[in-house]
């Protein structure tokens, strides 16, 4: 991803998950904009995009953050949200036995007591990849990975979903059902 795609998928990411009254953009409750307005509102703001660097920055990234709606009109942070206006419905889904999620040793301590909660987001973030955790843990220190029994959540009672980029999500994960770092 060049410098210039970095650069409008971390803008995107901002106003489309957390703060879209930054540039005066409004979110439907499924987490849709209107790209004419993203881009005006971006123009306001001082940032040049157009609809071809957005559809680019899109199709681009590597974790698949962005959806494009089939009319070509419209965009959303396919998960990530904190403002409270989006509540995307996704489909509850069952997990598969284990999926992974990652974080910082010094996190350790605290989600082996009180286990995994969404922080500022509406959902925990799990995956079925190790490799892709590892990378998420150590954006904040030294990664650990952790190993979570969502089938047995699940068949306890607890809802799973899957964005459209195959990041599943849950509201919590309590600490029973999370192992100690993955080898």
């Amino acid at each position: 991803m060049s410098k210039q795609h970095a650069e409008v998928s971390k803008f995107l990411s901002y106003v489309l998950r957390h703060e879209p009254q930054a540039i005066g953009l409004t979110l439907d409750s499924e987490g849709w904009a209107d790209l004419g307005a993203l881009i005006d509102g971006a123009r306001q703001s001082g940032r040049m995009l157009d609809a071809d660097l957005i559809r680019a920055v899109a199709a681009s990234s590597d974790k698949m953050r962005f959806a494009i709606s089939d009319d070509g009109l419209r965009i959303r942070a396919v998960q990530g949200h904190s403002t409270a206006s989006v509540a995307i419905t996704y489909a509850e889904k069952v997990p598969p036995e284990f999926l992974y999620h990652g974080t910082a040793t010094r996190f350790l301590e605290s989600i082996m007591r009180e286990g995994l909660k969404p922080g500022e987001r509406q959902h925990v973030h799990l995956s079925e990849d190790v490799q892709t955790t590892t990378a998420v843990g150590s954006r904040y220190g030294k990664p650990a990975v952790l190993r979570i029994e969502a089938l047995r959540m699940h068949q306890q009672g607890f809802k799973y979903f899957q964005a459209e980029n195959g990041v599943w999500l849950t509201e919590h994960v309590p600490a029973s059902f999370v192992a100690m770092p993955h080898p």
